[in-house]
């Protein structure tokens, strides 16, 4: 077993029903963000239908067309590619995504107009993601080991029982100093995630929607809603079209292939 996952098992394992009042707050908030890892694992690969939609604060809109792929990656984070298709301006932009636990993420960007694959350095990951309200950060899988954490307590949101946990950015060039996020008790799913930036001021929430179960086991929501509390503008990702463990490969996230990606 490679060590991320002899880790995950690890702290999994420390998660047992009689052990939170022995636990300390980190060791607590740890250990439920390796049980909301554990319970999706094993998902192997997925693609989707997404729709973008931008909005700014007076409310006026533009929409966008997406494709989205992604590959489990044992013993390290997913790698997922995304690729526009709507509306002509940027149809045929493609962004391929290479997470990791523990060293920075490596992520590239082709722009058909220029006709060049754009490397995106750590030092901006924190940059919008084409103008949307979700940074480079954001939409990397989130993997257990970029945080350490603390357990807040027990509330209720929206009829559901949830744990709020504060996780904190292990890299520094991430854009926050904290995010507190709200797991639902019964299936560990990132209900609302506020962010805070590096002012530690309330910078944007993210609420999940709709949530739907597929293949027997992996949650997913139909709709993620991200609100930028600085500039009034939103964005929101409605999701469709989930097919799971479609025989997607390592060749199909190849840096050198975006320019062909179609």
């Amino acid at each position: 077993m490679r060590i991320r996952m002899l880790l995950i098992a690890l702290l999994a394992l420390s998660w047992l029903p009689t052990s939170p009042a022995a636990q300390t707050a980190e060791e607590r908030g740890l250990a439920i963000a390796a049980e909301a890892d554990q319970r999706d694992s094993g998902f192997q690969d997925f693609i989707a239908n997404m729709t973008m939609i931008l909005r700014n604060r007076q409310g006026d809109e533009s929409v966008r067309a997406i494709r989205s792929r992604t590959l489990e990656v044992h013993g390290d984070g997913d790698k997922s590619l995304v690729i526009f298709d709507e509306p002509t301006d940027v149809k045929g932009t493609a962004f391929l995504s290479y997470t990791h636990a523990i060293r920075p993420d490596d992520q590239w960007l082709y722009l058909p107009a220029l006709k060049r694959v754009k490397r995106i350095s750590s030092a901006n990951k924190s940059g919008p993601f084409m103008g949307s309200e979700f940074a480079y950060e954001d939409i990397s899988s989130q993997e257990v080991e970029k945080y350490t954490y603390k357990y807040l307590r027990d509330e209720k949101l929206e009829r559901l029982d949830t744990f709020v946990v504060e996780r904190y950015p292990v890299d520094k060039d991430s854009g926050y100093t904290r995010q507190v996020v709200w797991m639902d008790q019964a299936h560990y799913r990132a209900m609302k995630i506020e962010f805070y930036d590096r002012k530690n001021s309330l910078l944007k929430t993210l609420v999940n929607k709709g949530y739907q179960q597929y293949a027997g086991q992996y949650w997913r929501p139909d709709a993620m809603h991200m609100e930028n509390h600085q500039t009034g503008k939103t964005t929101t990702l409605q999701w469709h079209d989930y097919q799971f463990r479609t025989g997607l490969t390592e060749r199909d996230f190849d840096k050198n292939s975006l320019k062909r990606v179609r």
